[in-house]
This record gives C-alpha cells, structure tokens and sequence, in this order.
C-alpha cells in the first residue's frame, strides 16, 4: 500500500489495520488489505454503529462534496461472503456516497470477526470530532463491556488517560435530562464535569436547574460545587474541646449579622493567618434558593 494510501485511512485505524488477516488468496478480484472499488449495493450497514443520529444537512453537504471531489477517505468493510461487505467504518461516508449517486465506493477490505469489528467501530467514532461527550461516554462504556477491556487497555486503545476516560464513564450516572442536555449540546463538558463532582442526585439536578435557569458560565458552577464541598468539610470538623473565647468578638459580630441577615445561623471559622470558611446552612432545596437570590 502507498503512502499515500495509507494516510488516507485515518490515525485511528491505520495501526490496527496493519496486522489484518490474509485469509484470502491473492488471485480473487478483491483481495484483504488493499484499497479496491467495490459496488455500493453489496455494502451492508454496521449493526455496531454507535453513532445514533446523522444530520440531513450535513449529509447532504458531504454528498455535494463528494460530486465534486469523491471520496478521498475509503471506508473500511469486512468481507462476510462473495460480492458481500459489511462497514467497519465510514457510514457517513457511505450514506452521503448513496445520496450523491455513486455506485461504486474505494474501501479497505479486511477480515474482522465480531468483537474485533465492534471495537473497531467504536474507536474510529470516537476518534471523530463530531460525536457528544454522551455518544464518546456509550462508546467508552461498550468498548468496556463487550470488549472485554479494563480502563488503562481502553485508554491506550484511544489515546487518552485514565481520568480523562473516567470523567466520560461517569457522565453515564448522571441523571437522565442531565444526560440529554449534555447530547443535546445544552451544557458544556465543563459543566458537566463540575456537577459530577456532587454526589448527591437531588443537589446535582438543582444546580443543573439553577444553572439552566440562570446562563451560568463553567466558573460559576464550580464555586458553587466547592461551596458546597467547603460546607460538608465544616460540618465534619469536631467541636467538642474548643473554648469558647477561641473566636475573636469580631467573628462573632459578622456571624451574628450574618444570621440576621440570611436568617440561618451562619458559622465562620478563620485560622491564625484570617483565612477560613464562612457557612451557610440551608433546610431545603427552596431555602437554599432563597440565600442564593439574597447573595
């Protein structure tokens, strides 16, 4: 295969390509591991295609492109019979190829059997920009399951730490509209990443309310999560032993005014140097509310 044959598949897949079988004798018409025109019509759909929607518009973009141009990246198929083909990779490719009129499609042949073409499928989709953080997390989460492969494997599989492959796992036990507004692009990966950090499900869908409600950047959620870490850390804290003239008069004047003020009874510790955490406790989802707007 030429050089250039070979950029063409893409980074993801052209390493996993390279050690395909050979089951094949070189005398057929369309021998394994070569590019080769094959007729549309033998192609078959991918039954392990994560990818869950495809736009119309964009579909059709990439059709009048491919009138023009053609398609300059083959899609990879494996071959399930004579004159038979089953997509590993490139059904978007392969729907707009239908929709410009193509009859025939350059395709990398290869043997693969189930298991190793769903995981080939799903790396080459995950490595492609447009998929949402949702369909890269089922992704992530199938490539676990159903291929047998720990976080460190998978992580080497698509080129990512084990963190950053955790931080999409964890997207998966999020609450359902949280869910969808993450696939729906409503909420950034950012945002996402800051509610994960609650562990409450109650507290994540009020913030996500309260986010929705009030444009609130990725920053923003993110002092209010540490506030509420800062707030169970001091709940933690032991009070029995301390005197009670440990508290300078000053702190005792701003928690009283504090308390006045927000009609709880609001608690501020500070250290030798004056740094420290002022607390404000809450009833309920409203109350909690109710002290956001006063603030």
């Amino acid at each position: 295969m030429s050089k250039v044959q070979r950029n063409a598949l893409g980074r993801g897949l052209s390493a996993l390509l390279e050690n395909a079988s050979t089951d094949i004798t070189a005398t057929e018409s369309k021998p394994l591991n070569s590019i080769s025109e094959i007729p549309i019509s033998q192609v078959q759909a991918n039954p392990f295609q994560p990818r869950e929607e495809f736009e119309e518009v964009a579909l059709n973009e990439l059709a009048d492109s491919i009138r023009v141009h053609g398609i300059i990246q083959p899609i990879t198929v494996r071959k399930l019979g004579y004159d038979s083909y089953q997509i590993i990779s490139g059904e978007r490719r392969t729907r707009a190829a239908r929709i410009a009129g193509l009859t025939n499609i350059p395709a990398f042949i290869r043997l693969a059997d189930d298991q190793g073409m769903l995981e080939m499928a799903l790396i080459e989709n995950i490595q492609r920009e447009e998929l949402n953080s949702m369909e890269i997390a089922i992704s992530y989460k199938r490539l676990l399951d159903e291929c047998s492969l720990n976080q460190e494997q998978l992580g080497d599989r698509v080129g990512k730490n084990r963190s950053t492959v955790n931080n999409y796992l964890r997207l998966l036990k999020l609450p359902d509209n949280i869910q969808i507004a993450i696939r729906d692009n409503d909420i950034t990966m950012g945002h996402a990443r800051a509610i994960i950090n609650i562990d409450n499900a109650d507290e994540q869908q009020y913030l996500f309310n309260k986010m929705m409600e009030d444009g609130m950047s990725v920053r923003e959620v993110e002092n209010m999560v540490r506030m509420a870490h800062d707030r169970k850390e001091l709940e933690k804290q032991p009070t029995a032993g301390k005197k009670k003239n440990d508290t300078p008069q000053s702190i005792i004047d701003f928690q009283k005014g504090l308390s006045g003020k927000f009609e709880v009874n609001v608690k501020i510790k500070a250290d030798e140097r004056g740094r420290g955490i002022v607390m404000i406790p809450f009833k309920s989802q409203q109350d909690l509310k109710r002290i956001i707007d006063l603030l």
